[in-house]
């Protein structure tokens, strides 16, 4: 089975699928961007809710997989189980996690000597939120967190890593207070950037999105004079 592209959506450099817990996980692999410079990054990214209509190629992963690839990093997106041509059914977090991590045990294999970023926009970061802790990436990026949804992010071991969350003030699916209050309890916290008249899915915001991102991971770029 190869992975798709549905119209509309720019093909990937390297599309393919990756033997999962609940059977194949479709994914695409990107490059850096031709003018970047290229970091030994790999970047995973993970979709919003799959009963919701999320899927890897969803406006605002793309977005953020670009920024990366735009600051030298590959970046893999993947499809969870039950989405695109990723087989198996939604499983309420638990199975996706799963997904999570064979996908970069993958990226870790495929890219020795990489580091690993992590990022999920909505559901998407609550999965790598939760997974962070353990997969330990040198990078967490939380867009929209769902807190205050159906998700539970207590007891989730801080990532110990540097990490970003974005949140749009205008967020009509994720409430941000909300998110602003969660993330005042959290030691350390994390760079917190909250983004006015957005939201949720960053309408007309997508390009102001790109740059949030680029301007919050570049202290975090590694040297390439010491690499």
């Amino acid at each position: 089975m190869t992975a798709s592209t549905p119209p509309g959506v720019a093909p990937a450099d390297h599309a393919f699928t990756i033997d999962g817990p609940a059977g194949p996980i479709e994914a695409a692999c990107d490059d850096p961007e031709g003018d970047a410079l290229q970091l030994p990054i790999v970047a995973v990214l993970c979709h919003p809710l799959p009963t919701e209509g999320g899927t890897m190629h969803n406006k605002v992963v793309t977005m953020a997989a670009r920024a990366f690839r735009e600051c030298g990093a590959k970046t893999i997106r993947f499809n969870f189980r039950g989405t695109g041509q990723s087989a198996g059914t939604f499983d309420e977090g638990q199975g996706e996690a799963d997904d999570l991590r064979t996908v970069v045990a993958y990226a870790r294999e495929k890219f020795p000597g990489h580091a690993l970023w992590l990022g999920g926009f909505s559901f998407g970061a609550y999965i790598s939120y939760k997974c962070a802790h353990e997969l330990k990436p040198g990078l967490l990026l939380s867009i929209a967190p769902p807190v205050g949804r159906t998700w539970n992010f207590d007891d989730i071991p801080h990532p110990n890593c540097p990490w970003i969350v974005i949140q749009g003030e205008d967020d009509e699916i994720v409430d941000a207070q909300a998110v602003k209050a969660w993330v005042a309890t959290l030691q350390p916290q994390p760079e917190f950037i909250s983004m006015p008249d957005t939201s949720h899915f960053f309408h007309r915001k997508l390009m102001d999105l790109r740059g949030a991102i680029k301007s919050a991971v570049r202290p975090w770029l590694p040297d390439p004079a010491n690499g």
